[in-house]
């Protein structure tokens, strides 16, 4: 059934209404994340919260003319990660060198993170319980074990 619209005015807030209605949902396009050790900055703080936003395709192509990437293919994973995560704990300019002095379990972590969030679009993850064989999906974000 149309509506007759008799006036400007009215044209106006059918049309919002429309829009409204039309516009695209808000994309969630960072996620918080905690390593499982944790960085340990210069000055001794401890860091282990920290938030990792959704790769671009030119974070992707950068590190492909980076230096030292074409030097050694492995580091191509240290830039790329110091380029998505947004922030650690107070540390807000993440760099090559940051990623480079994190232990290797919070590496191995954030390559998995930045994998899930980059094609799956969640940080979920099926597992089963090696005891009672039951199934359930983690949270890889975060959290400490037993923690809700």
């Amino acid at each position: 059934m149309r509506r007759r619209i008799s006036s400007l005015g009215e044209l106006d807030e059918v049309a919002g209404k429309n829009r409204q209605v039309r516009a695209a949902p808000a994309q969630h396009d960072e996620f918080e994340f905690e390593l499982p050790r944790g960085y340990v900055h210069t000055d001794g703080t401890l860091h282990r919260r920290g938030r990792m936003r959704l790769a671009t395709a030119k974070d992707e192509l950068r590190p492909q003319i980076d230096l030292r990437v074409k030097e050694n293919p492995a580091y191509l994973s240290v830039v790329l990660l110091s380029q998505v995560i947004t922030g650690l704990g107070e540390i807000t300019d993440v760099h090559a060198g940051v990623v480079e002095n994190m232990y290797a379990t919070d590496v191995a972590f954030l390559q998995d993170f930045y994998r899930r969030i980059n094609s799956e679009g969640h940080t979920r993850a099926g597992v089963t319980c090696p005891s009672c064989d039951t199934a359930f999906e983690v949270d890889l974000a975060g959290g400490r074990l037993g923690e809700s």
